[in-house]
């Protein structure tokens, strides 16, 4: 499971309605400095070093999910269907304002059900950020350690390693150790790793 930093749709002078879109970068349809990395570069890694039978979730926007649907099942993994996670909050556009994001959900090889087969496709859990010292967002993208623990708990098994190779603050490691299973993240800013280690380790 995981969150990439794909690109985001560019705000414009529209998008001024503060917090993480004034920033300069989000207008260009940036939220960070390594949004370049297409998912072409990660999603045969994702099926090589997933067992058979593994479900992976990767979360994305409109603006990307006919590229990466497209890549991820180029690459061998087969489609089950998008969930919804209702985040509760609405982002100001142009058009109609953003209230959810997609979570693709794809398998490797056999099917396995997941194992709360009763759980809904469409996932309301608020979009709560944690602040600094300085009272803005530690992630701008941060995502809820409940919605990973739904996501966690429907496709694995306890002593399972839960792998999220852009880990941010370490959300998924977080829900991991509640769930009992093993983790591993990668996460290439430093400064976000080093919170995801604190958080990650005060969680066990």
């Amino acid at each position: 499971m995981t969150d990439p930093p794909y690109k985001v749709t560019s705000r414009g002078s529209a998008g001024n309605s503060g917090g993480m879109l004034q920033k300069k970068i989000n207008k260009r349809g940036q939220v960070f400095a390594h949004n370049n990395i297409d998912c072409s570069e990660y999603a045969p890694e994702f099926y090589r070093v997933l067992k058979d039978g593994s479900h992976c979730y990767v979360m994305t926007n409109h603006v990307n999910l006919i590229k990466m649907l497209n890549t991820f099942t180029n690459c061998g993994f087969h489609f089950i269907k998008c969930l919804i996670w209702d985040k509760g909050n609405k982002i100001m556009g142009q058009y109609y304002m953003s209230q959810f994001e997609y979570i693709m959900f794809f398998r490797k090889g056999k099917g396995i059900k997941i194992n709360h087969c009763g759980t809904s496709d469409i996932l309301s859990v608020p979009n709560v950020k944690l602040k600094g010292d300085d009272g803005k967002n530690l992630h701008d993208t941060e995502k809820p350690v409940e919605l990973m623990k739904i996501l966690i708990d429907n496709s694995s098994k306890v002593g399972d390693i839960i792998l999220d190779p852009f880990m941010g603050i370490g959300g998924a490691g977080i829900a991991s150790q509640q769930l009992d299973r093993n983790f591993i993240g990668i996460e290439i800013d430093n400064k976000y790793y080093d919170i995801a280690m604190q958080r990650i380790k005060k969680a066990s």
